[in-house]
């Protein structure tokens, strides 16, 4: 499949460098553009060795797939823009925020295959997680290759449209709150007297062993905390100062703001 990125920020370069790394998708057959930053093109040229050009019209008739990765609220505009050029034959993957199926079809007027994919950034390292939702024209070819191209940088699932703002706020934004926690754990070390070079190794090995054990163990991550929640230990103690904080609320509360806000999206920037 030849593909066309439409946008060239950081969630675009976290497909391309793990689908690239993966050999999904070939380098040569890669197209990348953007609004008019010509040296962050360079980047991912000199980086990926991706094609990299403004001429709208050539790329898109060029390719199978066109992928848009532009910030929600240009998305209006940047349908308008392709709109005269794109083909029934092609695909349309969309990883923005908010952004529904039916906008993007409505926007273009024309019955194409159109997928939403929510990715999160730790695709560089192909350890994203991903979920997948299709219109009805999407055909089982261009179905497996979507599944083949997010397995690469990781792992996905499908789901129902309804159900990808709460993803959106759940892994996809997920990242960002491990990293979050892990900024706390350090700062709360130092302050009790830790290097922080020392604190930081710790907490980084720590979330990457936790993280393998719940993916490989089997076990849910409830049963994996009690194994390691000894009566009158230290981790019921700190367990027990967490639940006094209220850290199971704060988190629900997280997540359904998140929700909200990819909800808001929806509205904020597809109906001016």
């Amino acid at each position: 499949m030849k593909v066309l990125f439409i946008g060239a920020g950081s969630m675009a370069e976290a497909i391309i460098s793990g689908a690239v790394m993966s050999k999904v998708l070939n380098p040569l057959e890669t197209y990348v553009t953007n609004r008019m930053n010509t040296e962050r093109l360079s980047e991912l040229t000199a980086r990926y060795h991706v094609q990299v050009s403004y001429d709208t019209e050539a790329l898109i008739q060029n390719c199978d797939v066109i992928l848009l990765a532009v910030k929600p609220k240009d998305c209006y505009d940047i349908l308008l823009k392709i709109k005269p050029f794109v083909q029934k034959s092609q695909l349309i993957l969309s990883v923005l925020a908010g952004i529904s199926i039916s906008f993007i079809n409505e926007t273009l007027n024309k019955d194409v295959s159109i997928i939403r994919a929510m990715p999160n950034t730790s695709a560089t390292l192909r350890q994203s997680a991903t979920a997948l939702s299709f219109n009805e024209k999407v055909s089982n070819e261009q179905r497996q290759w979507a599944f083949s191209l997010f397995n690469s940088i990781g792992t996905c699932v499908e789901v129902e449209e309804n159900q990808l703002d709460l993803i959106t706020a759940l892994s996809g934004s997920g990242p960002a709150y491990v990293y979050y926690i892990s900024e706390i754990l350090e700062e709360a070390a130092i302050k009790l007297g830790l290097d922080s070079t020392i604190a930081n190794s710790l907490i980084t090995q720590t979330i990457i062993g936790a993280g393998g054990m719940l993916k490989e163990s089997g076990l849910k991550a409830g049963t994996l905390r009690k194994n390691v929640t000894s009566e009158g230990g230290t981790t019921e103690a700190g367990i027990q100062a967490l639940q006094e904080h209220n850290i199971k609320e704060a988190f629900n509360h997280c997540i359904e703001k998140a929700t909200e806000r990819a909800e808001q999206l929806r509205y904020q920037f597809q109906y001016k």
